[in-house]
């Protein structure tokens, strides 16, 4: 439990530091740096889908070296280091070079970071200690969102000033993982290390097939951001949503990963999809103000019923040895996915009307709960 705790700490220190960043990139781009639609999805698709070709291959490395804390330290200082390129950006290259090193970042510390909470919690309880996990991480982002919304009032375009404040979070998260400890389980056994599709669970393989079709339309939460601000919210307003979102998300995280330990995990990632398909329909229809407050909180639902519980099920049915190889082949292709969505959704948007990229993925959410469904057919599916 101490580890799930100050990994905890760490990603929540990390979040408000990237979450103090994130909802300004998108009006920071189109409104400061004239940037279009198309080139937030560029920006976000490339730094997603490249960082993400580290994520299988830093799991692997953490698997056969055990050296899954030393990674995860050197991926919480690329969040730092992202930071401060970010202060200097002074163009939409300069945002994508930021970007592209804090998500690389982000893809060498995933992987070995997710398998240290799985060694480091009991079987029956993975549900439980990703939950945690996932509270803490939001929780971070509910802080920095409200602090970039109390730096933004009064003076609703100084990006930079928020950025600067931004590093010093970071650099704590990273002083902060120096005090994780090496489960004892990552010392068993001197079995030799290999990894090939082919030893992977029928499940497990459907599983991750599905995840990557159903990313290619799931874009970005960046145009979630960007219809908000199109619809007529301002600067501080996006920012206000952000944060309900994260609110909502941090609130449902830990109890429902405890419920997917006890009902198993095949209905909460099917009710997941299913309302993710929902949601995104509604920002396809949306034409009000008052209806995005609503929209961004069962957004927060969707995530909720989601993320911790997926990493809970790909720990429990991967072959023990493998276990940060395949979170790591999990995030390796969402991230991968994210490159040709987002600049489908960019395309769409800038082609079609701001509606058109979310009536696409809000098929592609119904695609994903009724593949799910077929998919995970025992009644506990771990």
């Amino acid at each position: 439990m101490f580890n799930i705790m100050v990994l905890g700490i760490v990603s929540l220190l990390t979040d408000i530091s990237s979450e103090m960043v994130y909802p300004l990139l998108p009006i920071f781009l189109t409104t400061t740096l004239g940037a279009s639609p198309a080139i937030v999805g560029i920006i976000e698709g490339i730094a997603e889908s490249v960082a993400s070709l580290l994520k299988v291959f830093s799991g692997y490395w953490g698997d056969k070296t055990k050296k899954k804390k030393e990674l995860a330290i050197v991926g919480y200082g690329g969040s730092f280091l992202g930071k401060i390129i970010l202060i200097v950006a002074g163009s939409w290259s300069g945002v994508l070079l930021s970007r592209l090193i804090d998500r690389l970042g982000k893809g060498i510390r995933t992987a070995p970071r997710d398998a240290l909470i799985a060694e480091s919690a009991k079987a029956q309880a993975r549900g439980h200690a990703f939950g945690l996990h996932r509270t803490m991480d939001t929780f971070g982002a509910v802080i920095g969102v409200a602090i970039a919304y109390v730096l933004l009032v009064g003076n609703t375009f100084d990006f930079k000033r928020i950025f600067f404040f931004s590093m010093i979070p970071a650099f704590l998260g990273v002083i902060a993982i120096f005090f994780v400890r090496k489960p004892q389980e990552i010392q068993v056994g001197e079995k030799k290390l290999s990894f090939s599709w082919s030893i992977l669970n029928n499940r497990l393989k459907a599983f991750l097939i599905l995840a990557f079709i159903f990313n290619l339309g799931n874009s970005s939460n960046q145009f979630l951001l960007l219809r908000a601000n199109k619809l007529g919210a301002s600067t501080p307003h996006v920012v206000l949503l952000y944060l309900i979102y994260n609110l909502s998300y941090g609130l449902l995280a830990y109890p429902v990963g405890k419920l997917s330990d006890r009902v198993g995990r095949k209905s909460i990632l099917v009710a997941g999809y299913f309302i993710y398909a929902l949601v995104y329909l509604g920002f396809a229809l949306v034409t009000q103000l008052s209806f995005l407050w609503s929209l961004f909180i069962i957004y927060g639902f969707y995530i909720a019923f989601t993320e911790g519980v997926e990493k809970a099920f790909l720990a429990d049915i991967a072959p023990t040895h493998l276990r940060g190889t395949v979170i790591g082949l999990h995030a390796a292709l969402v991230g991968l996915a994210l490159l040709p969505a987002s600049l489908l959704a960019g395309v769409l948007w800038d082609f079609f009307g701001a509606a058109a990229p979310f009536y696409f993925g809000a098929s592609m959410g119904l695609l994903a709960a009724a593949g799910l469904f077929f998919i995970l057919k025992d009644k506990r599916d771990t």
